[in-house]
């Protein structure tokens, strides 16, 4: 019985080990998530500035003022 719970003992400390030694990303994979998230924020920053997006803010924005309480 000893033998068997230090069997599966071990087999959880490496499976542990080795999940520790996946966690987390690299330097390079953090470099790349930056990069899409920044030419994300722009696509959506050219969305939102442009004319007919623009517009229809801003007519959203005039109507939720103006709404009677």
């Amino acid at each position: 019985m000893c033998k068997a719970v230090r069997a599966r003992l071990r087999a959880l400390v490496c499976r542990a080990r080795a999940a520790r030694r996946d966690a987390g990303m690299v330097t390079s994979e953090y470099a790349m998530g930056i990069v899409a998230a920044v030419a994300f924020a722009v696509v959506l920053y050219k969305v939102v500035t442009s004319g007919q997006v623009s517009e229809e803010l801003q007519g959203i924005v005039k109507r939720a003022l103006d709404a009677q309480m």
